[in-house]
């Protein structure tokens, strides 16, 4: 069984962003929704963001229009949100791979050609970016023994364990 870079991207960036939305279960609505000088300016805006960001991306990908009912803000709501977008995105990732259709494109909502493997990887890398900042938040809120989620300790941590 060979590695594919791409199921090690999606695997990771989903656990990732897991780890980060679970760890903020025992946060307060305060602290969800204590503002910081940083990205999406709270810890909650900054998780709905990146929801948003990865069904709004499947959704120009599959030309589809993108659902933003965003009724219920709760950390749960939010995890099944992300549980259901992120199974989406990875299995439409896939089945362009599968396809070899990642060099082929569509129009974004500007009407400019993009990718889908481009995309792909905007998603991913996007995600990456607004991780950095919820640790941020998260320290910043002083919660105690914040998870290490880089790729390097997930694949130690699978290669390993």
């Amino acid at each position: 069984h060979r590695m594919d870079l791409l199921d090690r991207l999606l695997d990771h960036d989903h656990w990732a962003t897991d780890q980060l939305l679970d760890l903020s279960r025992k946060l307060t609505d305060a602290q969800l929704d204590q503002e910081f000088d940083i990205g999406h300016r709270t810890l909650r805006d900054t998780f709905e963001h990146v929801i948003f960001n990865i069904a709004f991306w499947t959704a120009l990908m599959t030309e589809q229009p993108v659902d933003e009912q965003r009724d219920d803000r709760s950390v749960t709501a939010l995890i099944d949100r992300h549980e259901r977008t992120y199974a989406t995105f990875a299995t439409l990732a896939r089945q362009y791979r599968d396809q070899q259709r990642l060099d082929d494109t569509f129009l974004d909502h500007y009407d400019a050609r993009k990718s889908f493997g481009g995309t792909i990887l905007h998603v991913v890398l996007h995600n990456a970016e607004h991780r950095t900042e919820a640790l941020h938040i998260l320290e910043r809120l002083r919660v105690p023994d914040l998870p290490e989620v880089d790729h390097g300790l997930w694949d130690y941590e699978l290669l390993n364990t």
